[in-house]
């Protein structure tokens, strides 16, 4: 065990000396890796918190438990308890190569069809029983079957049980990958619009959101990163409203002002709540770093001020809802303005509304220092001596916010991202024909444009499920504010909750009971060594 801890720590300091070295020659802020660049420490978060707690008290014996697992995999650690992997019919094919990007695709073998399909037919009998059997009879390695049940934990707040559905999920996925398929180089590309893709995609988002609630900011971060990196154009699962909240959650600093000088000039960040309130934010941070020399500090706070001055021009119907939140009474002159008023939410298109609500609602937490609110005043007030003033730079920047909102409020991008985040101010804005709509956990508001390999027969259509509810309903469920106007609606959410602890117990006893019988073992595992 010593000697494996002193590996890991020889390869820790390998790659922070690397890293020191390119620092040194382009300067602190400069690096000369892919801004997307993903190092594979970081994305195991038991690096992250043996930083925190030590390797000791993180690690215990799971030393030797790992030495029993018969392949390695970089998205997750494998578990003894986990039932042996075995070929799925999940296979990753090379589509195509452009410009030194590969397109890649996962595809569904016949074998796997049908336990897709069955599993969507034992959705759709709005009995929430008749998903465990998949797991235990068919495919225990079934992905679709593991992301419900994991959000089913969730809902009755098993988070350790959640996140080892979703690992168990990306681990089979991991065990498909193509030879040719990198984590790291972040030239590998799917495309969300394949119902195959999609479970990788959420399966990832849904890890780095349980990182994120278990204290591993970094290496949700870096999460966050592969999925961009997967389809930076598309951007399907809309992290760019996300990774500049867990740049800050991890101290990222430097990140994030980085990313947001070379992606600015192409896509317009400064036009997204998010980046134009969370940038300054970083630079007033790098200013209070005290390993910083005085002309770096006075350089970082010059850009703070002024960038979050822009952000309050651009979008003055964020600073009251933010202080709100932060438990914070602003002065008579700002609470009576009318530049900060209510009318200035009133006003504003419903894709800001949904976008402001939604940085509010996930960031608040970071504005609270004492220390930042005492930064912020005084930038608040100048802003307002600027509206006063008629400053042509107010009017300049006050309508330059349409056009990427605009752009952004097409198609379904930012619902599914909502829904995904489950962040509750955000859902109560969602429009009416979002929330009236069924939402499959497993596949939230798939594209329109999808690109189907095969089809269900028609004894498969859609009805309504345990597991299709409302965008709204599911939001109110997961907050415990389930409120029914009419006497029915009241008894169909008691037997939802009724299914859901039936699927539970179920779930439960299944785990704990069944012994999944190993095929014997070939003489050459499919993939056996090291995947990247």
């Amino acid at each position: 065990d010593n000697d494996l801890e002193d590996i890991d720590s020889l390869l820790e300091k390998i790659e922070d000396t690397n890293g020191l070295l390119q620092q040194t020659q382009s300067g602190i802020t400069a690096d000369s890796r892919p801004l997307l660049y993903i190092e594979h420490r970081n994305l195991n978060p038991e690096n992250e918190l043996k930083r925190y707690f030590g390797a000791r008290a993180v690690l215990g014996d799971q030393r030797q438990r790992q030495r029993q697992c018969v392949r390695g995999t970089w998205l997750t650690t494998p578990q003894s308890t986990w039932p042996r992997y075995t070929r799925t019919g999940i296979v990753m094919q090379l589509l195509d190569t452009k410009g030194g990007v590969q397109y890649f695709t996962f595809e569904h073998h016949r074998k796997y069809q049908e336990v897709q399909l069955k599993f969507l037919e034992n959705v759709e009998t709005m009995d929430p029983n008749s998903v465990v059997p998949l797991l235990q009879a068919l495919e225990p390695y079934h992905v679709d079957s593991l992301l419900l049940l994991s959000d089913v934990c969730r809902m009755q707040e098993d988070q350790e049980m959640a996140r080892e559905l979703v690992e168990q999920a990306l681990y089979s996925l991991e065990c498909s990958f193509h030879p040719l398929f990198s984590l790291t180089s972040g030239t590998c590309r799917l495309d969300y619009r394949r119902p195959e893709n999609r479970s990788f995609f959420l399966a990832l988002f849904k890890h780095l959101m349980l990182l994120e609630k278990r204290g591993c900011p970094r290496t949700a971060l870096e999460f966050c990163k592969l999925i961009l990196s997967l389809d930076p154009e598309n951007d399907p699962l809309c992290v760019l409203l996300l990774i500049d909240f867990l740049s800050l959650r991890a101290r990222e600093y430097t990140f994030l002002t980085r990313m947001f000088q070379e992606v600015e000039s192409h896509r317009n960040l400064s036009q997204l709540p998010n980046f134009a309130f969370s940038v300054p934010l970083a630079y007033f941070f790098l200013s209070q770093q005290e390993e910083r020399s005085e002309l770096e500090q006075s350089q970082a706070r010059e850009k703070a001020a002024r960038l979050i001055q822009l952000a309050l021009i651009m979008f003055p119907s964020v600073l009251m809802p933010l202080l709100d939140h932060c438990s914070v009474q602003p002065d008579a002159r700002v609470a009576s303005h009318s530049f900060f008023g209510l009318n200035a939410q009133i006003s504003q298109p419903p894709a800001l509304n949904q976008l402001t609500s939604l940085y509010v609602g996930r960031t608040h937490s970071l504005w609270k220092d004492p220390a930042v609110m005492a930064w912020l005043e005084p930038n608040v007030h100048e802003v307002l001596r600027m509206v006063d003033a008629r400053d042509p730079l107010v009017e300049e920047r006050g309508g330059a916010k349409s056009s990427f909102c605009d752009m952004v409020s097409r198609g379904s991008l930012i619902y599914r991202h909502i829904i995904l985040s489950e962040v509750k101010e955000a859902m109560a804005a969602l429009p009416l024909e979002v929330t009236s709509q069924p939402v499959m956990g497993y596949d939230p508001l798939p594209p329109l444009d999808s690109i189907v390999s095969y089809t269900r027969p028609e004894r498969y259509l859609l009805r309504p499920s345990f597991l299709a509810q409302p965008a709204c309903s599911r939001s109110a469920l997961l907050q415990g504010d389930i409120r029914h106007e009419r006497d029915e609606e009241a008894g169909a959410g008691q037997d939802l909750n009724q299914g859901v602890n039936r699927l539970m117990a179920a779930m439960r006893d299944m785990l704990a009971n069944i012994q999944f019988q190993e095929p014997p073992r070939d003489d050459n595992p499919e993939g056996d060594g090291d995947w990247d």
